[in-house]
């Protein structure tokens, strides 16, 4: 088995190569991901597609003859932990979730850069090698930038887009990042313990206590993979002139990366179709188990409104 890992040589572990530290790391990462894939609530297919800058592994689930929708994954996190949280809102669609390369996850380990268009082209990629024209898309985080990539370099190829908490509007402020992230993550890091790890994360969530497997899974990676730096950059109205698609941004008030305001500010900006802005009052990065029931109440209005209709509040939630 260790002989198909993308950090494998004829000549042992290429550290260089891999986004692993070690293959033992790389395996426990893999574990959680399948234990995760298997908390699904429906029965998940398993692919592997081509694209240009290596193979991508996908999660599809739902009815064959439903309509598509893209899924993308939070950056440097499992993409089926992703997915479980939207899942209850999603029934009605085939989805497709792509493990980002370059990501934890099953795809492979080319590292893109989240400053240029590559993302958007592995995108476009993925769609054409599943055969999806025009699918509905969801990003939260990360995967958010990955679609504003899409609708940069090919517009055509959307059909509506969510973005929940999205990278590629703002920039992320340093100065909050390094004084409520960089310090608590580097304490792990010297010294890894329980009580750190939550210290570490602490700042994304919104709910005072955390799922012990979401602890598991971030631990893991904190521990075993050398995660992707940089954010996605901030798209310009121009980059995003030809997109016709609706969209619904979602952001939360006291998200330490995108906080809210600035984000509905710069989507009225740059997003020709904006059919919805919604601030999530009081919510951190990663929402309340209660405000996570209506996030995908709207998510699913959304995705089932006709086009151009408004399905969110534009202000405060």
């Amino acid at each position: 088995m260790l002989g198909g890992w993308p950090g494998k040589t004829a000549r042992g572990w290429d550290v260089a190569r891999s986004i692993y530290r070690t293959p033992e790391g790389q395996r426990v990462v893999e574990e959680l991901y399948d234990a995760a894939v298997a908390s699904l609530p429906a029965a998940v297919e398993e692919r592997w597609v081509p694209t240009r800058f290596g193979t991508t592994h996908l999660l599809v689930t739902g009815p064959a003859e439903a309509p598509p929708l893209v899924v993308l994954s939070g950056g440097n996190f499992p993409g089926p932990m992703s997915l479980r949280w939207f899942a209850p809102s999603l029934h009605r669609y085939r989805v497709y979730a792509p493990d980002t390369v370059g990501h934890p996850g099953k795809s492979a380990q080319t590292r893109l850069s989240p400053r240029d268009d590559s993302y958007g082209r592995w995108l476009v990629d993925v769609l054409d090698a599943c055969g999806l024209d025009r699918p509905a898309m969801l990003g939260p985080s990360f995967g958010a930038g990955i679609v504003l990539a899409a609708a940069a370099t090919a517009p055509q190829r959307l059909d509506r887009a969510a973005l929940v908490m999205p990278a590629g509007l703002v920039k992320p402020s340093m100065t909050r990042m390094l004084g409520r992230l960089a310090g608590p993550m580097v304490a792990y890091r010297l010294r890894p313990s329980r009580p750190r790890l939550v210290r570490a994360v602490r700042p994304l969530f919104t709910d005072p206590r955390i799922d012990d497997d979401v602890l598991d899974a971030v631990g893991a990676v904190f521990d075993h993979v050398r995660v992707a730096t940089g954010m996605p950059r901030p798209r310009t109205a121009g980059e995003l002139a030809a997109l016709d698609a609706p969209v619904l941004v979602i952001a939360a008030e006291h998200d330490v990366l995108f906080p809210g305001a600035a984000v509905v500010a710069r989507a009225r900006a740059v997003l020709p179709n904006l059919v919805g802005a919604e601030v999530l009052s009081g919510s951190g990065h990663i929402p309340s188990a209660s405000a996570f029931v209506g996030l995908r109440e709207g998510l699913a209005a959304f995705f089932d409104a006709r086009d151009g209709e408004a399905v969110a509040s534009d202000g405060e939630a």
